[in-house]
């Protein structure tokens, strides 16, 4: 998200951000804003709660800011079986991942709609296109976002809005020590070869701008994706639960 970030601001957009963090906010406000002469505005807030996308959109009126490209980029992931996962933190992650993004896309599309164009991003994963054993939850909620944003892109084609799906690898970034998945076989792959988040930003600020429907960054993700197609299903949940297993 940061590094998308510095993109726009690069670019001379203003921004609107949202982020638990407050005192990180600021900082990149202070920064951002003088570096680049934009307008910056923060809003400290837990997407992972019910009322947070509706503060978004009210704190966005009241600014009179007019909302023109929304990037759903929040979202975190949990490892482990499924019989021993904390349902709290499952919850959670169901509402950030998949609903606040709902209800964000939802609140600011009509403006989009009056106003003749706009462009969404909404941050999936490759995993959208698998299961996901070990995270079963996780992988299911990425499909929703991929399967959401491409029925999206044909429902706003004909208003001049597009609707970006993007689809990262394995990334190195937070996410990796927030999921839990040091011990993953995923992560620790010596063939797999990360892409670094300030990689997947410029890819996915090029992608958005060209309004793909889908973009997955990376000649080897771009491969995998394709695998389940030509795939047996009972082999590709044999393969993923051999891919997300611990090591040992």
């Amino acid at each position: 998200g940061y590094e998308l970030v510095k993109i726009f601001a690069a670019q001379g957009c203003n921004l609107l951000l949202n982020a638990r963090n407050d005192e990180k906010l600021q900082a990149i406000k202070s920064d951002l804003s003088a570096r680049h002469n934009i307008k910056i505005e923060p809003i400290a807030a837990d997407l992972s709660l019910p009322q947070t996308p509706q503060q978004i959109f009210e704190f966005s009126k009241n600014k009179n800011m007019c909302i023109d490209t929304l990037i759903n980029n929040a979202g975190f992931g949990e490892y482990g079986a499924f019989t021993e996962t904390d349902f709290a933190v499952e919850k959670a992650m169901i509402n950030l991942n998949i609903t606040a993004l709902t209800e964000l896309s939802k609140l600011f599309i009509p403006g989009m709609v009056n106003n003749g164009s706009g462009k969404i991003m909404n941050v999936a994963s490759t995993a959208a296109f698998f299961p996901g054993p070990q995270m079963a939850v996780y992988y299911a909620s990425k499909a929703y976002v991929l399967s959401f944003s491409e029925a999206l892109s044909a429902e706003l084609s004909d208003y001049n809005i597009t609707v970006t799906a993007l689809c990262p690898g394995p990334t190195r970034s937070q996410f990796m020590k927030r999921a839990h998945m040091s011990a993953s076989k995923l992560f620790n792959n010596p063939l797999m070869r990360m892409m670094s988040s300030e990689q997947v930003a410029r890819y996915a600020y090029k992608a958005l701008m060209k309004g793909k429907a889908v973009a997955v960054p990376g000649l080897t993700n771009k491969i995998l994706t394709l695998s389940p197609r030509f795939s047996p299903k009972a082999l590709m949940r044999f393969t993923m639960k051999k891919i997300m297993a611990a090591r040992k």
